[in-house]
């Protein structure tokens, strides 16, 4: 993501290894592989068609970032959701961006009048009709709200953290964006939040994100709680039939 009215920089050629990590990660996020599956190198380097070389390299990376866990001549597997990590992350999530709101709306006029800002504007400042409806769509568009938000307080090591807690709870955060009522509340608040930071009412402001994240946070829980039953009741369907 980059801020609106900055330089587009030409895309890094994909290695072999990055588009082996982009399919694995599309199938743990589409819940393809869900937490506690496990696989090998060798089944998941033929079910993607290439090398191990490359699938072993994604694995790897994926590891690292907490997505999977290696097991000792046994394979690989999704790693279970910590939904107590994922709610220390919301909790960071929220310290970062009212601190960032604060240091917006706080600071010089141009800050919030900036070609980033006006950009959010005309994507939220919208009527129900001309919605996004999206859920894929909409969840990008939804971190880049935020993060813009922050990008614009002009303190770019916030930013840096936000942007590596961003990441890390996308996997359970863009569920939120698979129910209609959830995209239109989600461009409501949006919308309020926004005026608040263009009408630099900071108390305002902090209060309506509060909200907005433990209500999304709430939302995430439940939503990727009855996923993770769907889909293992639909497995053991299967393996009755």
């Amino acid at each position: 993501m980059r801020l609106a009215g900055s330089t587009p920089r030409e895309p890094a050629a994909q290695t072999r290894a990055d588009q082996a990590y982009e399919h694995i990660k599309a199938r743990i996020f589409d819940f393809e592989l869900v937490p506690g599956d496990r696989f090998s190198e060798a089944e998941l380097a033929e079910r993607l068609g290439m090398s191990r070389t490359p699938v072993r390299e994604a694995l790897s990376r994926l590891q690292r970032e907490g997505y999977l866990e290696v097991h000792f001549k046994s394979g690989w597997s999704v790693r279970p959701f910590d939904f107590v990590q994922f709610e220390h992350l919301y909790d960071l999530r929220m310290v970062l961006e009212t601190t960032a709101v604060r240091r917006l709306c706080e600071g010089e006029e141009a800050l919030v009048r900036s070609p980033a800002i006006q950009n959010l504007e005309r994507i939220w400042f919208v009527s129900r009709e001309a919605q996004n409806t999206a859920s894929s769509e909409v969840a990008e568009l939804d971190e880049d709200f935020h993060m813009v938000l922050v990008e614009a307080a002009g303190n770019p090591e916030l930013a840096r953290v936000h942007r590596a807690v961003t990441e890390r709870i996308r996997i359970i955060r863009r569920l939120d964006f698979t129910q209609a009522a959830r995209i239109t509340v989600t461009y409501e608040e949006h919308a309020q939040i926004l005026r608040a930071v263009l009408g630099r009412r900071t108390a305002q402001v902090e209060m309506l994100l509060r909200s907005h994240i433990e209500e999304s946070k709430a939302e995430v829980r439940k939503i990727t709680l009855h996923k993770l039953y769907s889909v293992r009741a639909q497995s053991a369907q299967q393996g009755r039939n």
